[in-house]
């Protein structure tokens, strides 16, 4: 007998959301690879446009969407499918880490950075998964809430506030607090160490220098850093985006930093 399609252990009904038809050939090979239910994917559409109209076809349970898209790009369209299908989870899979803040902001329940990896596809599956399990959204709710996002409390000009750690874009180390930088803020204090961070969030930060984490997903380039003013040999410098300066990269993490940029060649 199959499952009732509301229920918790039928198939995901995923509409997926891409600009570029490799990147949704991907995702449905690495959607064919995952536990049961494998999830079904009842659509595809190249542009948000495209995406609204398949939505009212299919109903899907989840959308898979990018974020950069010729015409309406992917945040917007989030929010307009928060009016239109309130109980739809959405996951943003993007090369871009600084929309982060965001994509939270529109109760996405998770946010993947490409290359996508099959095991935190799988992550964002079941987190889809136990939303829907948890029955119908409330009355005049507009959104779901986004389960299990990991969060940091930090202080900004005397305000706490919780900040998702995909958010986070630059991590150092100063004197007795740790600083976040977002694509949004500067200077958020956090009361932990980067020790704590990495081990925590392995999969989201690269270690540049003894006292600089960085996120993975947004690293772009690498370059010699600039002569000091003495004269001396400064070492190297990686590009953030987001973050308008180079941040500082030590001999031991220049390995590392390479191998992140490979990867996204």
């Amino acid at each position: 007998m199959s499952a009732h399609p509301g229920s918790s252990t039928a198939p995901l009904r995923v509409l997926l959301v891409d600009d570029e038809r490799l990147a949704r050939l991907r995702l449905t090979g690495l959607l064919a690879e995952m536990a049961e239910p494998v999830p079904e994917v009842v659509g595809e559409a190249g542009t948000a446009a495209e995406a609204l109209a398949r939505v009212a076809d299919c109903h899907p349970d989840l959308v898979l969407l990018d974020i950069q898209m010729p015409g309406m790009d992917g945040m917007e369209l989030a929010r307009r499918l928060r009016t239109r299908a309130p109980d739809c989870a959405l996951v943003f899979v993007t090369a871009h880490a600084e929309h982060a803040l965001e994509a939270f902001e529109v109760a996405a329940v998770d946010y993947l950075t490409k290359p996508v990896r099959r095991e935190r596809l799988a992550e964002a599956l079941d987190k889809a998964l136990r939303l829907r399990g948890a029955g119908p959204s409330t009355p005049g709710s507009t959104a779901p809430v986004a389960p299990d996002v990991p969060t940091l409390r930090v202080e900004s000009r005397g305000r706490e506030q919780r900040l998702p750690v995909p958010a986070v874009l630059l991590a150092r180390a100063e004197w007795k607090y740790v600083t976040l930088h977002t694509a949004q803020e500067q200077g958020l204090l956090w009361d932990g160490t980067l020790n704590q961070l990495e081990e925590r969030y392995a999969d989201h930060f690269l270690r540049v220098h003894r006292s600089a984490l960085v996120a993975r997903a947004a690293v772009r380039g690498l370059r010699r850093a600039p002569p000091s003013i003495d004269g001396d040999d400064e070492g190297w410098q990686v590009q953030v985006e987001g973050v308008p300066e180079w941040v500082q990269v030590s001999r031991r993490q220049l390995p590392a930093v390479r191998q992140v940029l490979r990867q996204e060649d």
